[in-house]
């Protein structure tokens, strides 16, 4: 068989210059350490995030709304638990393994672990009708571009919060290389006091910018508002920016049930 000539290239290099392997992905089955401890007071705002390729870091968090993101509900959809499970708020800080960073899901796979080894965390889950939001497209089309990120690039959406300038805040999500569906599930489990349900029937991934300023039923209640806000309303931002619609009704979700849950040790 003949060798193709970037291979053959290969082949006659020097000693020690040859391709190598991509490093092996690890099974992120669970964090390697994590630390949970209470949020502090003057801390602001509900986040996670990667702040590092191994480093990950969660702000602000009830037992409810990290059982809401690990399960990708809103946390209205948890329930059956003491009332710490709302009002105690805690900070995760944990190591993930390997030298690769973990995509969302494999962050919310360790998260699932973290709560059943730490929360000592039990459920069933149970079919209801609740209040939702439907993302649609609206009347004029969307305005959504597709990505171009290369393939195999993952999913990135982050939301930012800023501080105005005549007091309370304004939110910037860039989302890139990203699904309808993948922004609804991250509007529930981070934004929205509700289930959001993908209604659009748009089936690519897309880059775009999303701001506007939270009103006091958006990220848990825990931001300051604006008097004099700069940015428009959520609802409004996503007709204007996106061609969507975000539409208030009723619609069926499974929900979590909680039959065990306890205080985690801080360490």
């Amino acid at each position: 068989m003949t060798l193709k000539p970037a291979v053959r290239l290969l082949a006659l290099a020097a000693p020690g210059i040859f391709a190598q392997s991509p490093p092996t992905r690890p099974a992120f089955n669970a964090f390697e350490v994590a630390t949970i401890k209470p949020t502090s007071p003057d801390s602001r705002g509900r986040f996670i995030r990667m702040q590092s390729v191994n480093r990950f870091y969660a702000q602000g968090f009830s037992l409810q709304a990290l059982a809401a993101a690990a399960y990708s509900l809103t946390p209205r959809a948890i329930s059956g638990g003491p009332p710490w499970t709302e009002s105690d708020l805690f900070d995760i800080l944990a190591s993930t393994p390997g030298d690769i960073q973990p995509n969302l899901d494999e962050q919310m796979a360790m998260l699932r672990k973290l709560l059943t080894d730490r929360f000592q965390l039990t459920f069933h889950r149970e079919p209801k009708e609740l209040l939702i939001f439907a993302i649609t497209v609206a009347k004029g089309g969307s305005k959504l571009k597709p990505s171009t990120a290369p393939p195999g690039t993952l999913p990135e959406l982050i939301n930012t919060i800023y501080p105005e300038e005549k007091g309370g805040v304004h939110a910037l999500l860039p989302a890139r290389n990203a699904t309808i569906m993948q922004f609804a599930a991250m509007m529930q489990r981070a934004v929205l006091d509700r289930a959001v349900v993908d209604q659009t029937g748009l089936s690519g991934t897309y880059d775009f910018d999303l701001e506007w300023t939270p009103d006091e039923n958006q990220f848990g209640g825990n931001l300051p508002h604006s008097v004099e806000s700069t940015k428009p309303s959520l609802f409004v931002a996503m007709q204007e920016q996106l061609g969507l619609r975000l539409e208030a009704t009723r619609g069926p979700v499974q929900t979590i049930v909680i039959d065990r849950v306890e205080r985690p040790s801080q360490n």
